[in-house]
């Protein structure tokens, strides 16, 4: 008889708050007063872990741990970690079971159920009960907003936006004294991401590396090639206009949560892409067509998209084998795709539109990085030659630009910091 109620009367709720699989891959950050515990849930860890598929609302729980080793207390900024988060009772909400709209999704289907109608009282009553435990649990397992006093722990999920690939997480704690922020980039399991494997490992590691002080910096820049090319090197595509110094961790995280990563080109890349298409609607992670430096493809691509698939800035980086003070000097190309027009150079017939005014895009990215203040020294360097207006050059699809010829530069910092202008011009 019981369950038969259960499995007819009621209806289920069973959130499996044992299911602690993603403390595995927990990272830890600390100072001399604070330790700083951070990870984030999966589709499939969410799912388990608060018994509803919160990803198809676009909520991804991330769980904080928070220690106060010091004198002085402080309070957890929520809204550090994401502007748009979800109180806890917002996110239960979204996630209620609701029996009407379960049987409005049957359609038609739902009079297969017609005698079964006097269960529905049970099952609305039931609905009730379990929406009523999950506003519980999720207000319970919430990290809320009590201080974080000397000598005590404060642990318990904030409920941000979804994000896949690598996520961008700034855990900022107020005291008296002012504010100390924990910047986290935590790999999200589900994504293949293009530089997930080992080439970035092997060119950091190289021993062919060229250490440079600041002018010997400017001058290799300014010698490395204007463009990219395709895979023979034969035929000159978009401009780099681009240069960056940092290591890969820092890139990641002075970009931020203003830029996704890309997929590799797969089946279910492919397949995500057309859908956008189709649909006119935004895929954030949408793979990147292959170019070229010195015979080798970008190492990895990041882009800023729009609400649909064919309007986005994206921008690719090639790690070179120069070093300033110690870090990695990479060669970039960053360009706006504006929309989609026919080609018969691509197996498709179809190529993104390129905003012509590529320096425009290139002038975007470092306005973005220098808002982000997670870059400490910008400027220009020359080595794309000028194109003028009157006689643009052309990239490998056919798309004219014209660029007045100079590569921007920005030196990374891996603490916040206001930046300085690079008198190299």
């Amino acid at each position: 008889m019981s369950v038969f109620n259960s499995r007819w009367l009621g209806v289920p709720y069973t959130p499996r708050p044992e299911e602690r699989t993603f403390l595995e891959r927990a990272e830890t950050q600390r100072d001399d007063e604070l330790a700083v515990r951070v990870a984030v849930l999966d589709t499939r860890e969410s799912e388990r872990f608060f018994g509803v598929p919160l990803a198809r609302r676009g909520i991804q729980p991330v769980w904080l741990e928070i220690t106060n080793h010091g004198a002085n207390p402080y309070r957890l900024r929520v809204a550090s970690i994401d502007a748009n988060y979800y109180p806890p009772l917002e996110a239960a909400y979204v996630n209620h079971l609701k029996i009407g709209r379960r049987l409005l999704e049957f359609g038609l289907l739902a009079w297969l159920f017609l005698p079964l109608i006097v269960l529905l009282p049970f099952k609305v009553f039931g609905a009730r009960s379990a929406n009523r435990r999950m506003n519980a649990f999720f207000v319970q397992q919430g990290i809320g907003w009590g201080l974080i006093r000397p000598g005590s722990q404060l642990s318990g999920f904030v409920f941000s936006s979804l994000d896949e690939g690598t996520k961008q997480i700034c855990v900022r704690l107020q005291s008296a004294a002012g504010a100390k922020d924990f910047s986290f980039s935590i790999p999200i399991p589900g994504l293949k991401i293009d530089h997930h494997d080992k080439r970035l490992e092997a060119l950091a590691n190289s021993e062919d590396t060229v250490a440079c002080d600041e002018g010997e910096l400017r001058k290799r820049l300014a010698a490395l090639p204007r463009s990219t090319t395709n895979h023979r090197g034969s035929v000159e595509g978009d401009p780099l206009n681009l240069a960056v110094v940092g290591d890969f961790a820092a890139i990641i995280s002075g970009f931020g949560a203003r830029w996704d990563e890309t997929e590799t080109i797969s089946f279910k890349s492919c397949g995500r892409t057309i859908k956008a298409f189709l649909r006119g609607s935004r895929y954030r992670y949408s793979p990147v067509s292959a170019l070229f430096v010195a015979g080798r493809s970008q190492d990895f691509a990041l882009q800023k998209a729009r609400q649909t698939i064919n309007q986005r800035l994206h921008l690719r980086l090639w790690m070179t084998p120069l070093r300033f003070q110690g870090k990695p000097v990479w060669i970039g190309q960053v360009s706006r795709d504006i929309g989609v027009r026919f080609t018969l150079r691509t197996w498709n017939l179809t190529t993104h539109k390129i905003d012509p005014d590529v320096d425009d895009a290139r002038d975007y990215v470092l306005d973005d990085l220098m808002e982000s203040g997670r870059v400490a020294r910008v400027g220009y360097v020359a080595g794309v030659e000028a194109a003028l207006r009157t006689a643009p050059r052309h990239n490998l699809t056919g798309d004219s630009y014209f660029t007045d010829g100079l590569r921007a530069v920005a030196i990374f910092s891996e603490t916040r910091t206001n930046p300085t202008l690079l008198n190299w011009m």
